[in-house]
């Protein structure tokens, strides 16, 4: 959708709105600071939204309310994960982001990485582990340093990166303290960057490339959300082959998981050999003031506002009536 097409939308047409925000997940805080963005934005634009917080309302009232669309702000398990796209879908109440099943598979960073491998798209060496023990030989195979975080957690919650086998079980205790399910991964030096995409199919298209730089390279929670120490660099620098090429991959990885509407990758480059690796994929997107869709769409010309009423305008169904 062009900028164009969005100035000329007509808000009354996209009804009563509900802004997701909230939820019961570890990232609730950045869910919260994300649907209030949007919600600000979407009112300027004339669009009758509302907030709704499924954790302090059930989702029910969304249908005896007469809400006709959901801009979907909430990040992290019961809202990312799928969860509530199906019970929208019950409802019959069109969402932003991808369906059901490329929202749960995106969600698990093992059955994301399976499919991915499937396909041939690149993504870094990893393990699951059940205890301390295998996050230990974990280290032994995949070498130091290693990332060891939850398998359905984002935001970098309970993540860490290990340099020894000292540190592996107070890692795996930190990582399973917020999911069961374990995984440790190869570590890729090299530079730190994300790309989102925008659309559905053929009209996909990925967004200008953001490169990351943390102070120390550490790019965790408060230096996401709660800092203004991290560099976001757009135009990125990196050679416009290199940046062409990051595109065509996170491209591929959203179609290759059936995404629809929008969603954001995360790659790190090899610093020696220049090559990109899939991480993971983000199907519901940070929408703060630290937030990188926003910053990459403003580069391509797209404000804040026009491209949370462009999102909005993209709701839809896996099954519609």
């Amino acid at each position: 959708m062009t900028t164009q097409e969005v100035k000329n939308m007509d808000a009354k047409a996209m009804g009563k709105v509900a802004v997701l925000m909230g939820g019961r997940s570890a990232e609730r805080e950045v869910s919260l600071m994300s649907g209030n963005g949007v919600l600000a934005a979407l009112k300027s634009k004339g669009v009758d939204a509302h907030a709704f917080d499924p954790a302090e309302r059930e989702l029910g009232e969304l249908k005896r309310e007469g809400f006709q669309r959901c801009f979907i702000a909430l990040h992290g398990r019961f809202g990312e994960d799928g969860t509530v796209q199906g019970a929208l879908e019950l409802l019959g109440i069109p969402y932003t982001g991808p369906g059901v099943m490329a929202s749960s598979v995106a969600m698990d960073k093992l059955m994301t990485k399976r499919i991915w491998i499937a396909e041939g798209l690149a993504t870094p060496a990893w393990r699951q582990v059940h205890s301390a023990e295998e996050t230990v030989a974990a280290f032994k195979a995949l070498g130091s340093p290693m990332i060891i975080k939850p398998v359905r957690e984002g935001s970098t919650i309970g993540l860490t990166k290990v340099t020894s086998e000292a540190q592996c079980a107070a890692a795996y205790e930190l990582a399973a303290g917020q999911d069961p399910m374990v995984m440790c991964e190869q570590f890729i030096a090299g530079d730190e960057v994300t790309c989102p995409v925008l659309g559905t199919g053929a009209s996909a298209r990925a967004l200008p490339v953001i490169r990351i730089v943390a102070p120390e390279g550490n790019y965790d929670y408060q230096n996401k959300y709660f800092t203004d120490d991290t560099q976001y660099l757009v135009p990125c620098g990196l050679p416009a082959g290199e940046e062409a090429a990051i595109q065509a991959l996170v491209l591929k990885a959203y179609l290759t998981l059936d995404c629809r509407g929008w969603s954001r990758a995360d790659v790190m480059i090899d610093a020696k050999t220049r090559k990109p690796w899939l991480l993971e994929i983000n199907t519901s997107p940070g929408m703060t003031g630290h937030s990188l869709v926003p910053m990459s769409a403003k580069a391509d010309g797209l404000s804040y506002e026009d491209l949370c009423l462009s999102l909005l305008a993209s709701a839809s169904l896996d099954n519609p009536a």
